[in-house]
């Protein structure tokens, strides 16, 4: 395998701005690094960091052009940062021909309609081709534009509210346009960490530039939004379909999930490998629509001596039951508080934590906590905020997780390491991280539960926390399996040999 020819290490120039040099690799990441600690944002600081002589350049897709905060320091083989705004400042849209105009409106419909690359394809000659280098809001402001929007609607959504189309319009193209007209980081590879914009920019720069693109898929992009936007109370005006099974009427929920579909196809399309960090997330690639001789799998890794040097600091008097996630909806962090309660009905010697930050969603956070005085938990539940997990794990004897969805959570390999067993629900690579992948791997870690389910959730913390027998046995399973399966230093060398087997070609 050829290895990739590195240059100096450089510090990153001002945002937006280039390395003289190419990159090895762009990474795209949408709305989490640098601004974002945890979750996909702490894996990709730990592949840059542990891969110090491959040059990153970062391609960071935002909601705004408002300015973000990195929370977190770039290392040093970070060579460029580009922020892309999916909605940039309002300026005055400047004049194109009406034709070119109609031609790029056609093509943009089309592509929401159909995605895939052949039709990303035509997007991007258009827009190539034009004399100047339009912005979103010249296309999206022409009155070409916007005839082509009302035949649309009339077509397909006649029945929803024309207002609600044409904003969800605005904004479905207005993404679709920023990603097709930022800068574009020179690269050897382009590496996204999901399909939705991130997936469409890599798809325009694989096509564009004919360099390599791939994906590494933590959850599902196109689930995650189809959840959102099922569960969402900012889509207005649905069409009352009333007691039809099937629907025959589609509404704004239809074209929201449509458009990330379309984004999604044309991402699978062009990226080759297609990498899931473990097997059921492989399948549900193949049926949106990834090519299974592209997919592959690998796992999250974790460095376990991190945590050999902890003391056992756990009170037996007061087992400790902690959820490590960020307090949002979909960690379903309310779930977790239900279930407490049963819990301390029943063992009130028990003591509950909720580590994570709490400034996501203030709204959520707040009902969280009006939850817990509702149901007289104030002296055995408290929210921590952000913590160092090396100062939590020694005192914990058993993990939750109360997720709506998740891809291969962190959380467990970093408890597992620490001999922690876990309740989780039947989400992403849980219950193959606690239950093992059968054959000889078929010990148990810890206990699977449905989703949004307290009475289980409540009652796999009774079964282990009151069984201290129960709770080793299934830690060590854990460890094990841990240090067996998810070793950091061997994910690690698959990325580097990927990324010199992509740079070949």
């Amino acid at each position: 395998m050829m290895p990739l020819q590195m240059g100096p290490m450089k510090t990153g120039p001002a945002k937006t701005e280039m390395a003289r040099d190419d990159a090895d690799i762009c990474l795209i990441v949408e709305g989490a690094y640098p601004y974002v600690i945890g979750g996909v944002s702490g894996w990709l600081q730990d592949l840059i960091t542990n891969l110090p002589d491959v040059r990153f350049a970062i391609a960071a897709i935002k909601a705004s052009d408002a300015p973000m905060p990195f929370r977190l320091a770039l290392p040093p083989n970070v060579v460029s940062i580009t922020e892309i705004a999916l909605a940039p400042q309002a300026a005055m849209p400047r004049r194109f021909p009406d034709a070119v105009v109609e031609a790029i409106a056609d093509a943009l419909v089309a592509f929401i309609a159909v995605g895939g690359a052949a039709q990303l394809r035509t997007l991007i000659d258009l827009v190539g081709d034009m004399p100047r280098l339009p912005t979103a809001g010249d296309i999206l402001s022409h009155p070409a534009t916007f005839a082509r929007l009302r035949r649309h609607y009339q077509a397909m959504l006649p029945k929803a509210s024309f207002h609600h189309y044409f904003w969800a319009m605005r904004v479905l193209l207005g993404g679709l346009l920023a990603v097709l007209t930022a800068p574009l980081p020179r690269a050897r590879v382009y590496h996204t960490i999901s399909t939705g914009f991130a997936g469409l920019y890599a798809a325009r720069a694989g096509l564009q530039t004919g360099r390599p693109a791939f994906i590494t898929e933590h959850g599902i992009y196109l689930l995650e939004r189809q959840i959102e936007v099922m569960m969402a109370d900012w889509i207005g005006d649905q069409v009352d379909t009333g007691l039809e099974l099937e629907r025959s009427v589609r509404d704004l929920r239809d074209l929201w999930v449509r458009a990330f579909t379309s984004y999604a196809t044309a991402c699978y399309q062009v990226c080759d490998p297609i990498v899931a960090l473990y097997g059921d997330n492989t399948a549900v690639q193949h049926r949106l629509g990834a090519p299974p001789a592209r997919t592959r799998v690998i796992p999250n890794g974790i460095d376990s001596a991190r945590f050999t040097h902890l003391a056992d600091m756990r009170d037996p008097a007061h087992p400790m039951v902690a959820l490590l996630g960020r307090v949002v909806p979909i960690k379903d962090i309310k779930t977790f508080i239900r279930a407490a309660a049963i819990v301390h009905a029943e063992r009130p010697d028990i003591r509950f934590a909720v580590l994570g930050p709490e400034d996501e969603d203030p709204e959520y956070a707040a009902e969280c906590t009006q939850l817990v005085a509702d149901l007289g938990l104030g002296d055995v539940l408290d929210f921590a905020g952000r913590v160092r997990i090396e100062a939590w794990m020694p005192r914990i004897d058993l993990l939750v997780l109360t997720s709506l969805s998740e891809a291969q959570p962190l959380v467990i390999l970093e408890g597992g390491a620490c001999g922690i067993p876990v309740v989780a629900p039947d989400v992403g690579s849980c219950r193959e991280m606690i239950e093992g992948r059968g054959g000889a791997d078929s010990g148990h870690g810890g206990v699977v539960t449905p989703l949004v389910n307290p009475a289980a959730t409540a009652a796999g913390i009774l079964r282990i926390a009151g069984d201290p027998a129960m709770r080793q046995a299934m830690g060590a399973v854990m460890r094990e399996r841990v240090r067996r399966d998810y070793d950091h230093g061997a994910i690690i060398g698959a990325y580097r040999d990927l990324y010199a087997e992509l740079a070949a070609r």
